[in-house]
């Protein structure tokens, strides 16, 4: 934790994290619970995949960080920030929870976020949307399993990368994000979802799943993904003013210096 140890704590109204995927090797829980340590809100959003269940039942997979992972977030929770998990497809099974309380951690399967500045949010993993999951889950899973062997790789090269004094990359986003039908899929997904926002008659829409994140308007709606934690590390942050803006865990933490101070905002 010396990278957080190095910075000034970040500190925002809201946060919104999802696909951190706990569970499964590809996960950088070690980025995550960084990121956790160095980050205070007074809402923390878990907006879907926290946990790869569906890896799980593979294989058991649940090393030291995974688990510190789910406890810093329960501390958070205990310490005043108001928690909302929203599960996706890949911790389906926590829905069968769904409008479980606990003191401030609360489970639903979406929700309506207020910003400081009045905009009414949806709030969803987006998965109810994305129709390979939605008709075929046979085909998602086959799916899920090609891109994890994809993930594996990425690890190997993040860890010549890292002998090499390089910062982090991924090989699996640098792939996906160039295959044409991949890239068609996004903008279809994100057009699918500002459209549940528009019908739902909110100003904007918060979600996850697809691993790729990204802040854009969609006609009158504001499309925000925040993106995952096994690929970019990024979250969504609304700051006290009620702007919204991504963060890039990557990038941020190799701004972090003994001698210097690290600003809490990127584009």
């Amino acid at each position: 934790m010396a990278v957080v140890e190095n910075m000034r704590p970040l500190r925002y109204r809201s946060i919104f994290i999802s696909d951190a995927h706990l569970g499964f090797r590809g996960a950088r829980a070690d980025y995550l619970l960084e990121f956790l340590e160095a980050t205070e809100s007074e809402y923390l959003y878990l907006v879907g995949d926290m946990l790869d269940i569906w890896e799980m039942q593979k294989r058991v997979y649940w090393p030291r960080e995974h688990a510190l992972v789910v406890r810093r977030i329960m501390e958070k929770a205990w310490n005043g920030t108001k928690v909302v998990y929203l599960p996706g497809n890949h911790d389906e099974a926590m829905r069968a929870y769904n409008g479980s309380v606990l003191d401030q951690f609360s489970m639903t399967d979406q929700a309506i976020h207020t910003t400081a500045d009045g905009r009414r949010f949806l709030v969803l993993h987006g998965d109810q949307f994305d129709t390979v999951v939605k008709c075929s889950r046979l085909l998602s899973m086959l799916g899920s399993r090609s891109y994890g062997l994809l993930l594996r790789a990425n690890h190997w090269v993040h860890l010549v990368r890292r002998v090499f004094g390089f910062p982090y990359w991924s090989l699996a986003a640098h792939v996906k994000y160039r295959v044409k039908n991949a890239m068609a899929y996004i903008s279809n997904f994100e057009e699918m979802v500002a459209w549940e926002a528009t019908r739902q008659h909110v100003d904007g829409v918060v979600c996850g799943h697809i691993h790729y994140a990204e802040m854009r308007s969609v006609g009158d709606v504001l499309y925000c993904n925040d993106g995952d934690w096994v690929e970019s590390c990024t979250s969504l942050a609304e700051n006290h003013d009620g702007s919204l803006e991504l963060l890039r865990w990557a990038e941020l933490r190799e701004q972090a210096r003994p001698d210097e101070q690290v600003s809490a905002r990127i584009a």
